[in-house]
C-alpha cells in the first residue's frame, strides 16, 4: 500500500473516527498470567477440583491462541471441532450485530502445544469428553478476574477480551497481514481490525530502529 493509499484509507468516512484505547497484556504480563493459571491447575487441592481448574486453564489457552470472543471458545467441541493432529480449531464466529451471520465458521490454527494439554487432559478424564469448554462464561470470568489482580495487575485488564486484543496486537506486530488478522478475529469489516495498527511514539520509534530506518 503506498502513501496515497494510506492516506486515502485512512481519510476514508468509515475509518474516519479516533483511536480507541486497546487494553492489551505486554510479553512479560501474559508469561505471568499463563504461569499463574497453569499453578492455578497444577496445584488443584484434590481430583475434583483439578479437573475444574483443568477447564478454566484450556478456555484461557484457547483465548489466548486463538484470539476468539469467549461465546466462541465456550462453544468448541472438543470432539467435533478440534483437529489434533494439525492443531486447527473451528469456532462458530458469533457476531452480536449481524444475526445473519452467526452460523458462520472459522478456523484458527494454535500451536500444538495447547491441544497437547486438551489431549492430556482429555486422557484424565475421559469423562469430560465433548464438554471440556463447556463452561459458564460468568464463572470463568470471575476466575480471571481473580487470577489478573493477583497478578498485580490494573483492574483495566481484568476481563478474557483483553486477551483478544492481545493476540491481534501480537499478530500485527509480527507482521502478519491485516486481512490475515481480519480473518482470524472474525471481524467483518477491515476497518474494525486496523485499529490494532496504533503504536505508539516509543513503539514506532523502536519499530523503525529494528527495521534499520533511523
Amino acid at each position: 500500500m503506498d502513501h496515497n493509499s494510506i492516506k486515502s484509507y485512512y481519510g476514508s468516512p468509515a475509518f474516519n473516527q479516533p483511536w480507541q484505547n486497546i487494553d492489551y497484556f505486554n510479553k512479560n504480563q501474559l508469561n505471568i498470567l499463563t504461569k499463574k493459571f497453569q499453578d492455578f491447575y497444577k496445584k488443584a487441592p484434590g481430583p475434583w477440583s483439578a479437573r475444574v481448574r483443568g477447564r478454566y486453564f484450556l478456555i484461557f489457552l484457547f483465548l489466548r491462541y486463538t484470539g476468539a470472543r469467549i461465546s466462541e471458545v465456550t462453544g468448541i467441541n472438543d470432539q467435533a471441532d478440534v483437529d489434533y493432529r494439525s492443531a486447527d480449531v473451528t469456532l462458530a464466529v458469533l457476531k452480536r450485530h449481524n444475526p445473519h451471520k452467526k452460523n458462520m465458521r472459522k478456523m484458527v490454527s494454535i500451536p500444538p502445544l495447547a491441544v497437547k494439554k486438551l489431549a492430556r487432559y482429555l486422557a484424565q478424564y475421559p469423562e469430560m469428553k465433548g464438554k471440556a469448554f463447556s463452561v459458564d462464561r460468568s464463572n470463568f470470568f470471575g476466575i480471571f478476574k481473580k487470577l489478573t489482580l493477583e497478578c498485580g495487575f490494573a483492574r483495566n485488564l481484568a476481563h478474557p477480551h483483553v486477551l483478544r486484543h492481545t493476540r491481534a496486537m501480537e499478530m500485527v506486530r509480527a507482521g502478519v497481514p491485516l486481512t490475515i488478522v481480519q480473518q482470524i478475529l472474525g471481524h467483518a469489516n477491515l476497518n474494525t481490525t486496523a485499529v490494532y495498527l496504533q503504536f505508539s511514539g516509543q513503539e514506532a520509534k523502536a519499530i523503525l530502529k529494528d527495521r534499520g530506518l533511523i
